[in-house]
C-alpha cells in the first residue's frame, strides 16, 4: 500500500487536505494534470477569495496563519444594498477581534500551501501528471498515470474540480444548470478608503461585489470587483480597456470608491449550478467542486470546500486512530451524511437569492428593499445571516475552531 489516501487534484482544496491530513499523521499522494509552480504565477489567475472566519481558523491551525495576516485583508463588515438604494443589511464584527473574513489572492492562497505541502512529512505531491485511470474493488482504490506508475490506497479523494473526470468516471449524475450569467473579475484601485467593508449591490443582471484588498503598491486604497453580467454581454465586457471598464463600473457604484482605476486585467468565467447526486462511491469521496458548485453570490464556494476538508479530515483521522478501513462504506457515508445537508441548504440559498434579485420591476425591488430593512431589525436573523457568512452553522469540525482533530 502506498499511502493512506489518493486525492486527484492538488488545487485549494485537495493540497489543503493533504496538509490537513499530513498534520494528524495520514499519509497521502496528491496528483494533479497542472505544472503547480505556473499557478501561482501574477499572470496565472487574477482572482481572489473571502476567506471566512472558520475557514480561516482551519488554515492557521495548519501553520498559514502569517500569510492571512501579511497578505490578506480583513473583511471587518458586510453591506448589502439592491443597487444603491438607501435599504441596506450590515453585518460588522464591531466588539469581536475576529474580522468577518479576509481577502486573499488566490496565487497567494496557492504560495503558501504550495509550500507547506512540499515542506510537511507524509505527503507524496506528482504535478505535472496525466491520469489513465482509476481502479476501485472491495480492498482499495489504484491510481494509475499515464506514465506507467501506480499508487494504491484505501480510498481516493477527487479533488479535481467542477469538471471531474473522477466524477464522470465513476458515473456519479449532477443536478444542473447554467445561469444566463457570467461575473467578471478584476481589481481597481481608488480614491476613497474601503474601510474593510465588503459591499455587494444586487441588479437584475446580478450582484456586484466590492471586496477590500490590501492597498495597491503605490498606496492607493484597492478592491477586487466581482460583477455579474448578462451572457450576451460577457464577450464585450471581456474586450472592455481599463479606462472604458473602470467608467462602467464607477457608473453602477455611484461614488462608493471615489475615482476608480482598474489595476488588473479582467477576466469573464460563466456561471453554473451543479450538485453531485452523491458525495461517495467504493473506495471514492467527492469534495470541493467536484462535489458542488454555486453562484458567487455570497462568495461561499470556495469555503464550503474547507468546509468538506475538515470534516473529512475529521472522519478519516477518527478512523485511521480507531483501525478501521478508511474507505469502508460506514466511514465515508459518515462524511457524506455530515456535509450533504450544510452543503444543499448553502446552494440552495445562493440560488434563490440570485433569482430573488433578478426579479425585474419596482414592486420586486420594493420588496426586495423591505426584506433587506427587516432582517436588519431583526437580531436571530440577522444572526443567522452572518453565522452563514463566517460558516460556523451546523455541526463544526475540530478544524473550523481552529483545533487539531
Amino acid at each position: 500500500m502506498d499511502a493512506d489516501i489518493l486525492i486527484i487534484g492538488g488545487g485549494l482544496v485537495g493540497s489543503t487536505l493533504a496538509l490537513a491530513l499530513a498534520r494528524h499523521e495520514v499519509t497521502s499522494i496528491v496528483v494533479d494534470a497542472a505544472d503547480l509552480d505556473t499557478t501561482i504565477l501574477p499572470a496565472f489567475d487574477g482572482r481572489a477569495s473571502a476567506v471566512a472566519s472558520a475557514p480561516a481558523r482551519m488554515l492557521r491551525a495548519l501553520g498559514l496563519g502569517e500569510m492571512l495576516d501579511s497578505l490578506g485583508c480583513p473583511i471587518r463588515a458586510i453591506r448589502v444594498t439592491d443597487g444603491t438604494a438607501p435599504q441596506f443589511l450590515h453585518f460588522d464584527a464591531t466588539g469581536d477581534d475576529e474580522p468577518l473574513g479576509r481577502m486573499v489572492e488566490n496565487r497567494h492562497l496557492r504560495a503558501a500551501l504550495l509550500e507547506a505541502v512540499r515542506g510537511a512529512g507524509g505527503v507524496t505531491l506528482i504535478d505535472r501528471a496525466q491520469v489513465a485511470g482509476l481502479d476501485r474493488d472491495d480492498h482499495r482504490a489504484r491510481l494509475r498515470l499515464a506514465d506507467g506508475r501506480e499508487f494504491t490506497a484505501p480510498v481516493a479523494v477527487a479533488c479535481d474540480g467542477r469538471r471531474s473526470k473522477t466524477r464522470e468516471q465513476a458515473g456519479i449524475r449532477l443536478a444542473r444548470w447554467s445561469y444566463p450569467n457570467a461575473a467578471l473579475v478584476t481589481m481597481v484601485a481608488h480614491s476613497v478608503p474601503h474601510d474593510n467593508v465588503a459591499c455587494e449591490l444586487f441588479y437584475p443582471t446580478g450582484p456586484l461585489a466590492l471586496l477590500p484588498m490590501t492597498d495597491h503598491e503605490d498606496g492607493r486604497p484597492r478592491s477586487a470587483i466581482v460583477w455579474t453580467v448578462d451572457a450576451a454581454q460577457a464577450e464585450g465586457a471581456r474586450k472592455l480597456g481599463p479606462i472604458a471598464l473602470a467608467a462602467e463600473i464607477a457608473a453602477r457604484i455611484d461614488g462608493t470608491l471615489g475615482q476608480v482605476e482598474v489595476v488588473a486585467p479582467q477576466a469573464v468565467w460563466p456561471l453554473g449550478f451543479h450538485h453531485a447526486t452523491d458525495y461517495v462511491a467504493a473506495r471514492l469521496v467527492l469534495a470541493g467542486d467536484a462535489a458542488h458548485g454555486m453562484h458567487p453570490i455570497a462568495g461561499q464556494g470556495l469555503n464550503a470546500g474547507w468546509r468538506d476538508v475538515a470534516a473529512l479530515t475529521e472522519v478519516l483521522v477518527d478512523a485511521a486512530r480507531t483501525g478501521q478501513d478508511l474507505g469502508s462504506p460506514a466511514v465515508l457515508a459518515r462524511y457524506s451524511a455530515w456535509r450533504r445537508m450544510d452543503n444543499s441548504m448553502v446552494l440552495a440559498a445562493t440560488d434563490t437569492l440570485n433569482r430573488l434579485f433578478a426579479i425585474p420591476g419596482r414592486p420586486a425591488a420594493l420588496v426586495r428593499r423591505f426584506g433587506l430593512a427587516a432582517v436588519e431589525r431583526i437580531a436571530p436573523l440577522k444572526a443567522r445571516f452572518m453565522a452563514e457568512a463566517r460558516g460556523e452553522t451546523g455541526k463544526m469540525p475540530a478544524l473550523l475552531r481552529g483545533e487539531t482533530v
